[in-house]
């Protein structure tokens, strides 16, 4: 009985993780460039009480093996890259990837982050940064005169000048993309981090090199599926339910037998 507990436990904990990281994604269904992750999992070890090709007493052989499994665990948490649904926003500052590759953000201790979240700011000195203060890479400055700003598909960034009869450009958006996005560590506010396993950052401009497409006055919205994450919680929630219900039932054959009269 103590076998079976101890393995419905192990599919409860695996799915209250899998309840977790649901919850994270319906959390964040409204974060820019969040994309939605989902935990995979394995069976564990298996108590091997004979072998398939053992012989048998009346001298066959035993043609499948006669094991019991131990449980499962959870072993990975996969983020979905798939680009999600692109919302016009008119913010000239405002810029959506349409296709593959991340922003790449300067941090204050000299790494380097990166980010799907296009929702970019001026700092008052003129540079473009995202939400939380961090500089955009390569670093742009957007001159004091500047009367409109143009955000090219290839990241191309010019303004308009007072005075000035045609635009002037004064930088250039760059984009990162890696072998292994999902190896990518998330940070927190939208960053993701390289990781040994998602190899080295793979730069260009954009519409070039397997890169995406810049659009000006679009946000990337999040990759979250309402429905389809309610829907596997539901399932979850039946898995955790059947779980607890076998703990139930090894409790009550364990006290049947020590009910047993002697």
């Amino acid at each position: 009985m103590i076998k079976a507990m101890r393995t419905a436990a192990s599919g409860m904990v695996a799915q209250q993780m899998n309840v977790d990281n649901i919850a994270n994604n319906l959390a964040n269904v409204n974060t820019t460039g969040f994309k939605r992750s989902k935990v995979e999992f394995q069976d564990v070890l298996y108590q091997n009480l004979r072998k398939a090709g053992t012989a048998t007493a009346i001298g066959t052989m035993a043609p499948t093996n006669l094991d019991v499994g131990y449980g499962t665990r959870a072993v990975a948490t996969v983020r979905e890259f798939s680009v999600g649904d692109l919302m016009a926003t008119g913010n000239p500052l405002d810029v959506a990837i349409e296709g593959n590759g991340f922003f790449q953000i300067s941090m204050p201790d000299g790494t380097m982050a990166y980010s799907r979240d296009g929702a970019l700011k001026l700092s008052p000195e003129g540079r473009m940064v995202t939400s939380d203060g961090f500089f955009v890479y390569p670093e742009i400055t957007v001159p004091e005169n500047a009367t409109s700003i143009s955000i090219g598909i290839n990241g191309e960034v010019s303004v308009m000048a007072v005075g000035a009869e045609e635009p002037e450009v004064v930088g250039q958006i760059e984009l990162a993309r890696f072998m292994n996005p999902a190896g990518l560590s998330a940070v927190g506010h939208n960053l993701y981090v390289q990781t040994a396993a998602s190899g080295n950052p793979i730069t260009g401009v954009p519409s070039a090199e397997g890169m995406g497409k810049l659009d000006q006055g679009y946000l990337e919205v999040s990759n979250v599926a309402v429905v389809d994450e309610m829907v596997n919680m539901i399932v979850a929630q039946r898995a955790y339910e059947l779980n607890s219900k076998v703990i139930q039932t090894g409790d009550d054959m364990t006290q049947v037998v020590n009910n047993l009269k002697r």
